[in-house]
């Protein structure tokens, strides 16, 4: 093997070690952001604490005790043809 080989090979496989260590603790951070959300506490409290923004805490963990948001359908409609 060349040596740009094994660097590249050993750099892919930290890599995949750090993306599997990266969404394990996304998924961690995940569940207590849903856990602490029932609880009670705030999602501008939980984005200070965590470094993150309120609307991704707020994306990830909704309020449990907010009514069900009505969905929107839209329909497009085609502009009426010119008859002249």
């Amino acid at each position: 093997m060349t040596t740009a080989e094994e660097e590249i090979r050993a750099a892919a496989r930290k890599r995949e070690r750090s993306k599997a260590a990266f969404e394990r603790d996304d998924a961690a951070l995940r569940e207590l952001f849903v856990k602490w959300r029932a609880a009670g506490e705030g999602p501008s409290d939980m984005a200070r604490w965590s470094g993150m923004t309120r609307e991704w805490v707020g994306k990830i963990a909704p309020d449990p005790d907010a009514p069900p948001k009505k969905r929107v359908v839209r329909v497009r409609r085609k502009k009426p043809a010119d008859s002249d």
